[in-house]
Order: structure tokens, then sequence, then C-alpha cells
């Protein structure tokens, strides 16, 4: 039970995360987890080292755990470095991919297309996050696995801008990632490297701006801006 318990715990806080329920930045309260998991501290440690290790907390000494930040120098990183690891990604999949695991990544994009219609924002993300962990297992790389499971966990966390649509043009967007998703599977099934790559360039484009949205709000109102020259402004 107590096993159980623990895993429960592991899953859950990666998925509150990702899905930013615990945002960037968060302080993790070992008592209060402790409680609300009923576990103790002793394997709720465990499970933050365990956390720690795969990006979605930090650990500081004398300060306890907190979530990891989304600060500018982090999304910086991100966005050169994402392209970089998805294009590396996909080619290598697609030479080493087993008929096993494309079965696998098929059934994956059936339950994301149906969340996406569902317009479940949360299952979404934690799907399209899925579907990408799969690919790179599919390349067998350990150093890059490594670090797209690190960029994923940034990436889930922005796709909630992504997955909550505000207007037709994104609903378009979206309708066209599940697209993208499909001939990707075909491209690495068909064991077709550059057109895999070309396709993931092309995934990763569709999202970029969305995504940077987190990082560059909308400009504040022009009424707002001249309220500077009122005389009477506070």
């Amino acid at each position: 039970m107590a096993k159980h318990k623990k895993a429960h715990c592991e899953a859950d806080l990666r998925a509150r995360i990702l899905t930013q329920d615990i945002p960037p930045g968060s302080d993790l309260d070992e008592a209060s987890l402790a409680i609300e998991y009923g576990i103790s501290r002793t394997p709720l440690r465990e499970v933050l080292h365990r956390l720690a290790g795969g990006g979605f907390v930090r650990i500081e000494e004398n300060r306890g755990a907190k979530v990891e930040s989304m600060d500018f120098a982090t999304m910086r990183v991100f966005f050169q470095t994402a392209p970089l690891i998805y294009c590396s990604i996909a080619r290598q999949a697609s030479e080493n991919r087993s008929s096993r695991q494309v079965a696998m990544l098929k059934d994956t994009q059936v339950l994301f297309a149906c969340a996406v219609k569902a317009e479940d924002a949360r299952q979404s993300g934690l799907l399209n996050h899925k579907f990408h962990q799969q690919i790179g297992e599919m390349a067998q790389n350990p150093y890059l696995f490594a670090g797209l499971n690190r960029m994923l966990v940034d990436h889930t966390r922005l796709s909630q801008t992504f997955f909550n649509p505000q207007s037709d043009a994104d609903e378009a967007r979206i309708k066209k990632a599940i697209e993208q998703h499909d001939a990707m599977i075909s491209a690495i099934e068909a064991q077709a490297s550059d057109l895999a790559t070309d396709l993931t360039l092309q995934h990763w484009d569709l999202s970029r701006d969305q995504l940077e949205k987190y990082v560059r709000p909308d400009p504040l109102p022009l009424d707002v801006i001249s309220m500077k020259n009122r005389r009477n402004a506070l």
C-alpha cells in the first residue's frame, strides 16, 4: 500500500506541475504534501529527489524543494534548443523505431485527438507530452532522451496556452497539430528520416508563436499608457 501511495504521489505531482496546477517557482511544503498523499516524509523526499532528477523541481540546501521556474533566461535557452533536439530525435526515431513502438504511438495519438476534441486542455497537454516522449524512446539515444525529457517539462507547461484556444485561428492551429502528428507517425513508420525531420520542424513552428505568449505578454492598452501624461495620474 505504501509503495502504491508513493507511486501515486510521484505521478500526481508530475501531472500537477506539467499542467501548472502547481505554478512554476512554487515552494513545496513537505509537511502538507505528506498529509495530502498519506505518506511519511522519508518516501516523500525520495519522490522529490526523483522529480528533481527529471527537471520538475529544484532542491536547495536548507530551503527545501520548489517547482522549477520558467524565468526569462530559462525560456531563452528553451526556444533556442527545442528545435535542435526535436529534429535530432525525429531523425533517429525514424531510423531506429520498432513496429511495436509505432503501434503504441498510434494509440497515444488516438487518445490525444479525443482529448483535443473534448476541449480538455489538461489531458491534451499531458498526451502531447507522452507522444513526443515516445518518439524520444524510439531514437534510442540516452543523451538526446535526457535533454528531451527536461525540455518537455517546460514545453508541456507552456502548452496549456496552446491547448486553450481563444479564437478560430487558435482552433485551426490545434487541428493542424493533430494532422502533423499523423504525418509524423507515417514518416517515422516509413523510416523517411528527412521527411520526419521536416515535419517536426513544421510542427515546432506551428506552436512556437503561441508558446512565446507565455513570456511575451500582450502590450498594455493605449488608454493605460496615456495615463502617464495626465496631470492628476498617481
